[in-house]
C-alpha cells in the first residue's frame, strides 16, 4: 500500500465555530481524514498578526476550537492535532525564512490589501501582521506537507509558500517539498444578513448554539429581497434560507418549498421555522459531542499536549535539517 500523502491545515482561534467555518472548512477536513496523513493545527500565533492587544480569552479560544474540532469529527486517532506555539520550532524556521523572503512579496499579498482596507479601526502596521505569510510558510513546510486544502480565495496564500520553498532550496538546497493547493468545494452558506458569515458582521449561526438560539437566529436571516409580502411570489434561487434547506431539509420537503415560493404558497416566517428544525436536528449530535468534552477539560488538554507532542518530533527533525544546509 502506498504511504498517504500529507496534508496540513489550520484556524485561528478567534471565538466559537461557525457555520460558515464547518462548510468552509472544517466537513472537509473530517472526510479527509481516511485518505490523507492530516495535520490540523490551532493558529494561536497568527490570531495575535491583527489581535495582538487583546490577548485575555486567547487561551479559553483555543480551548473551544479543539472541542469544536472534535465535535465536528476531527478525530485524535485519525489526525495530528496540535497547538501552533506548543511547537517552538515554528518561530525558528520563520525567523530564518524570514532573512530570504524579498519584502515586496508580502506587501504584494492581495490579502494583506484588503485586510488592511477591511480593518481599518486597528494598528495593522507591524511586521508580524506584514510578515504573517512567512509565518504560515514556516507552518506549512515544516511538516514537508505535500498539499493544503483551501477554497480558491485562498489560493495566493499557498502560492507564496511555494515560491518561499523553493527560494530555500534554489540557496541551500532540496529540502522542503513545493506544497500543491488542494481546493475543496464548499456550498453557498452566507450569514444571516447575506453577507459573508463573520464574527465581525454579528450575522453567524454557532453549531454550538442552542436549539432556541438557532431559532431566533434563523427568524432574523435575510430572504429573498424582492419578496416584501407572504402574497408575492418568491424566488429560491437568491434566498439565503434555501441554501440552508438543500443541505439539512429532505428533499421532498425542499421540493415543496420551492413549489410553495415561488407559487407564494408558503411565507417565509414559516419556511426559517421548518429549516430552523432541520438545522436543529442535523447539529443535534455534534452539540452530543460538544457537551461531552466540555464536561472533560483534562481529556481534551490531553489531546492537545499529545497531538503537539507528535507534531514536535516531526519538526524537531526538520530543523535539523534546515540547521544542518544552512551550516548554522
Amino acid at each position: 500500500m502506498s504511504e498517504k500523502k500529507r496534508i496540513l491545515s489550520g484556524m485561528r482561534p478567534t471565538g466559537l465555530l461557525h457555520m460558515g467555518n464547518l462548510h468552509g472548512a472544517l466537513l472537509n477536513w473530517v472526510n479527509m481524514q481516511e485518505q490523507y496523513d492530516c495535520f490540523f493545527f490551532i493558529a494561536d500565533w497568527h490570531a495575535l498578526t491583527s489581535d495582538y492587544e487583546n490577548t485575555l480569552l486567547l487561551t479559553d479560544y483555543v480551548r473551544q476550537m479543539m472541542i469544536d474540532w472534535l465535535s465536528a469529527g476531527l478525530s485524535p486517532e485519525k489526525s495530528t492535532l496540535f497547538v501552533q506555539s506548543h511547537i517552538k520550532e515554528h518561530a525558528e524556521l520563520f525567523l530564518l525564512l524570514s532573512m530570504i523572503t524579498p519584502v515586496p512579496w508580502l506587501e504584494r499579498n492581495p490579502t494583506y490589501k484588503d485586510q488592511i482596507v477591511q480593518m481599518a479601526n486597528k494598528d495593522l502596521s507591524t511586521f508580524g501582521f506584514l510578515g504573517y505569510p512567512v509565518l504560515q510558510a514556516a507552518d506549512i513546510i515544516m511538516y514537508k506537507a505535500n498539499g493544503v486544502p483551501v477554497g480558491i480565495d485562498q489560493i495566493p496564500h499557498v502560492e507564496i509558500t511555494r515560491e518561499i520553498a523553493r527560494r530555500f532550496n534554489y540557496l541551500y538546497g532540496e529540502v522542503f517539498p513545493e506544497p500543491d493547493v488542494i481546493l475543496t468545494k464548499t456550498p453557498k452558506i452566507l450569514g444571516t444578513d447575506r453577507r459573508k458569515m463573520s464574527k465581525s458582521y454579528k450575522n453567524t449561526i454557532y453549531f454550538s448554539d442552542s436549539p432556541d438560539k438557532i431559532r431566533k437566529q434563523v427568524a432574523t436571516m435575510i430572504t429573498d429581497p424582492q419578496r416584501a409580502r407572504k402574497t408575492d411570489p418568491g424566488d429560491p434561487r437568491v434566498c439565503n434560507v434555501f441554501e440552508f434547506h438543500k443541505i439539512y431539509t429532505d428533499q421532498q420537503t425542499v421540493e415543496r418549498i420551492e413549489h410553495g415560493c415561488c407559487r407564494a404558497e408558503i411565507g417565509c416566517v414559516e419556511c426559517k421555522k421548518i429549516m430552523a428544525e432541520s438545522l436543529i436536528e442535523a447539529l443535534a449530535p455534534i452539540r452530543e459531542k460538544r457537551a461531552f468534552y466540555s464536561d472533560k477539560p483534562e481529556l481534551v488538554e490531553e489531546i492537545i499536549m499529545t497531538g503537539s507532542q507528535k507534531a514536535r518530533k516531526v519538526a524537531q527533525r526538520t530543523m535539523e535539517e534546515v540547521r544542518s544546509v544552512i551550516k548554522i
